[in-house]
């Protein structure tokens, strides 16, 4: 029963912030929505890791935002497969509702792949360069700013493409900022151990 009504608050709230849609804004979350668009920011993301941190930290730190994506992707499957939640796209009471559906896809949708990847590379990255760089640089304040800023946009496309309620994004900005900022700890970690070592000169 109350994860009925749990459900029901997210169907409604999802459709109110879906309706604020238009010919204008509904290209923009399309865009941001698209993995394969975002391939350039991700190669300028490793070019800067290694130009800011030496090519040893660099890869450690990108190694933390792989390891990321490879958990965040991993256990949203297992999650959906889980819960078996339809997404908003295939639910009936979604659709008559007049939900604006701008993608089309199967699946489940508890919870969003998307938000947790997004936000776990902002993390992951940021806070791992953070962690290396003391005190903090104020391009890597700009970058910090724009990737939470990219991460923001990319979950809530979600809502606005028709594929996740509000629910599956707040869980998945949960879950991949945590994950994204234990990676980096560990990364941070392991390169703290790696220096003092002396076996790195990055």
């Amino acid at each position: 029963m109350f994860w009925t009504e749990v459900h029901k608050a997210d169907q409604l709230l999802t459709l109110e912030i879906n309706s604020w849609n238009s010919f204008i804004t509904d290209p923009v979350w399309a865009f941001f929505s698209e993995k394969i668009v975002w391939a350039p920011m991700y190669a300028a993301i490793i070019g800067l890791l290694i130009w800011k941190l030496g090519w040893k930290r660099g890869l450690i730190v990108l190694a933390a935002a792989l390891l990321t994506f490879g958990f965040c992707d991993q256990f949203s499957n297992l999650v959906k497969h889980a819960v078996c939640r339809i997404r908003p796209l295939h639910d009936d009471f979604m659709v008559s509702h007049g939900l604006n559906i701008l993608e089309q896809g199967g699946g489940y949708s508890f919870f969003s792949a998307h938000a947790a990847n997004a936000f776990g590379l902002a993390f992951s990255t940021f806070t791992g360069m953070k962690l290396c760089l003391k005190p903090c640089p104020k391009w890597l304040k700009i970058y910090g700013g724009w990737m939470f800023f990219w991460a923001f946009m990319v979950a809530v496309s979600r809502i606005f493409v028709g594929k996740h309620y509000l629910g599956d994004v707040i869980v998945g900005i949960i879950i991949g900022s945590v994950a994204g900022y234990a990676f980096a700890r560990i990364a941070h970690l392991i390169i703290s151990r790696y220096i003092k070592a002396g076996k790195a000169t990055a």
